[in-house]
């Protein structure tokens, strides 16, 4: 599997760099942030460009943690495949996930996805949180952040973690915006899941704390 425990940079910066970082208050992350500070040995999945901050973070917490990165993969024309007599080509959605969210049967306590289900092709949506649940332990918890809008000023980011209710957010590429849901679709969407909480926030981001 790639991008396990802090592998592969979509940018150029150095890891950890402060360059460019933004704060930004996060509801979501101060409940989750409560839930980590309360137990032990967690087994954690950050799915998101790789952090050095969010390694050392939850490490010290005497978690683990594993990342991937899968928004930069997605963007690959390697997992394609091509169309018949003029059809668009499809994406093979199987072999993506073999790649790259094989855990080995390895089991999360918590997946922080932050608003990569934005960022990724409509094909993988769905499978990669069927995943996601496959894999997250009962009881579990995943943070996600979903684009209200799809303002032209969005950029794909870096998503650093601190241990206020603040995250600060680091341009991560030039990925572009893929897909923009209401609360009705996000429901549907996590409808595999056994609860949802919806934060409300000032900005064009949705959060939302989901319970495996």
């Amino acid at each position: 599997m790639r991008n396990l425990f802090g592998g592969g940079d979509s940018t150029n910066n150095p890891r950890g760099s402060d360059a460019g970082r933004v704060p930004r208050h996060s509801s979501g992350w101060k409940e989750l942030m409560k839930y980590l500070g309360g137990q032990d040995s967690l087994r954690i999945l950050d799915i998101g460009p790789t952090s050095s901050t969010n390694i050392n973070y939850i490490t010290s917490l005497g978690h683990s943690i594993y990342m991937a990165n899968v928004v930069e993969e997605a963007s690959k024309p390697e997992w394609l495949i091509p169309g018949e007599a003029g059809e668009a080509p499809s994406f093979d959605v199987d072999r993506f996930l073999e790649s790259n969210l094989n855990f080995s049967g390895r089991m999360f306590d918590v997946v922080i996805l932050w608003d990569t289900a934005d960022y990724l092709p409509e094909a993988l949506v769905a499978p990669v949180l069927s995943r996601i649940h496959q894999v997250l332990q009962p009881g579990g918890l995943m943070l996600a952040f979903f684009h209200q809008t799809a303002s032209p000023d969005a950029v794909f980011c870096r998503y650093h973690l601190t241990d206020t209710d603040v995250v600060e957010m680091q341009r991560a590429g030039n990925y572009p915006l893929l897909n923009v849901y209401n609360n009705r679709k996000i429901e549907n969407m996590l409808s595999e899941f056994s609860n949802y909480r919806f934060f409300l926030a000032k900005d064009s981001l949705r959060e939302v704390i989901v319970t495996r």
